[in-house]
């Protein structure tokens, strides 16, 4: 027994039984079905039979389903940043985050295919209640995020989170993705919440915050969708928000949108990996002893780089300009391309919502304001 096996995913040791137990659910029949649609369902059980590591299986597997999932919703993946990341080093990458399922499987199909080490993933408990979720989840490097406990026992999760994370990092020589924040972001704002390095600053011990993050080694990830296939879906929460009342997920809310996240149109798709943290970390220890401040400075590093490398695609700037009823970024997106955004928006909003309108606007809109906010901070 290992202090992490709650949270931990799959040893290799452990990988084939796993899989053969839910190599017949309906759910992986559908999963094989949609990643080769022409291969008959006896060979892609055969052949699990083969799987007996995580590599193996999403080797194999795993990168053909996010591969399909590229060829039949999206217009291409580009990426820049990689090239100067070491082969052979095991990165915590922080990424903004936008879609439950997509943003990490990207990142490792990025790192597959540049040779590069691929991640153990950060994912709430909440999002693989359905047991063949679960075990997915645990075959593709997940590890648990667990949500809702109490105050006392959220403490001990963070600290055996934070633990698990400099395990991985430091002791089986894999790169972490976490998200920047708790949840996907709805409203197009990216901003690292502190209690996310909190909680990475919890496996420290006696060692200086700034050089614990250091040996982290903390590379920042901008992932940019053109199109949202969740936007409209994430609109009752912002509107309960808006009214300041309680937001109640539905039932099968969650998985409602990982479907749609994965199915769903998003045009471009851009990654890029922002530079290691390293000197910077130096400064904010030379310029404060206090923790907190520290940590915010680390936040705001964090973001400066996920906003100004967030690529803008024409969407962005068409909703800045839907939305404050002007044509300052005309020339940066054809009228084809509003036409088909203003379409998009007509058919997925209310025309009477005002409210909605705006904020499914501003969604799109946001990094870009973000990144104009972000440059205009920025030293001479």
């Amino acid at each position: 027994m290992s202090k992490f096996d709650e949270i931990r995913s799959f040893h290799d040791h452990e990988v084939n039984e796993a899989l053969a137990g839910i190599a017949r659910d309906p759910m992986m029949k559908a999963l094989m079905g949609f990643t080769f649609p022409d291969t008959d369902e006896q060979v892609w059980l055969e052949q699990f039979k083969n799987v007996h590591s995580i590599k193996d299986f999403q080797h194999n597997f795993i990168a053909f389903t996010i591969r399909q999932i590229l060829a039949k919703s999206s217009e291409g993946l580009t990426t820049s940043g990689f090239d100067l990341l070491d082969k052979n080093t095991p990165y915590l990458f922080i990424s903004n985050h936008r879609d439950i399922v997509l943003d990490t499987s990207l990142l490792n199909l990025v790192l597959l295919e540049t040779g590069h080490i691929m991640t153990a993933s950060a994912i709430g408990d909440n999002l693989v209640q359905k047991s063949f979720l679960h075990v997915l989840a645990k075959l593709n490097r997940n590890f648990l995020v667990q949500r809702g406990l109490p105050l006392r026992e959220q403490l001990q999760s963070s600290r055996l989170m934070s633990e698990y994370i400099e395990q991985i990092l430091h002791h089986e020589n894999h790169s972490v993705w976490i998200a920047q924040r708790e949840g996907r972001t709805k409203d197009g704002n990216d901003a690292t919440q502190q209690g996310v390095l909190k909680m990475l600053a919890m496996a420290a011990g006696d060692i200086p915050l700034a050089d614990y993050f250091k040996t982290l080694k903390i590379v920042p990830v901008s992932i940019s969708y053109e199109y949202d296939p969740t936007d409209s879906l994430k609109m009752p929460q912002l509107l309960a928000q808006h009214r300041e009342e309680e937001y109640i997920k539905g039932k099968n809310e969650d998985f409602t949108t990982m479907l749609s996240g994965v199915l769903g149109q998003k045009k471009r798709i851009h990654l890029h990996a922002g530079n290691v943290l390293d000197a910077e970390l130096d400064d904010i220890a030379a310029n404060s002893e206090n923790k907190n401040k520290q940590l915010q400075a680390i936040a705001q590093i964090i973001d400066d780089s996920i906003i100004q490398n967030y690529k803008l695609w024409p969407t962005k700037f068409i909703a800045y300009d839907l939305l404050h009823n002007t044509d300052t970024y005309a020339d940066q997106y054809t009228e084809q391309e509003k036409q088909l955004f203003v379409r998009r928006l007509e058919m997925r909003i209310d025309p009477s919502d005002a409210i909605s309108k705006d904020y499914f606007l501003a969604m799109y809109a946001n990094p870009l304001v973000n990144k104009i906010k972000s440059e205009q901070k920025l030293p001479d």
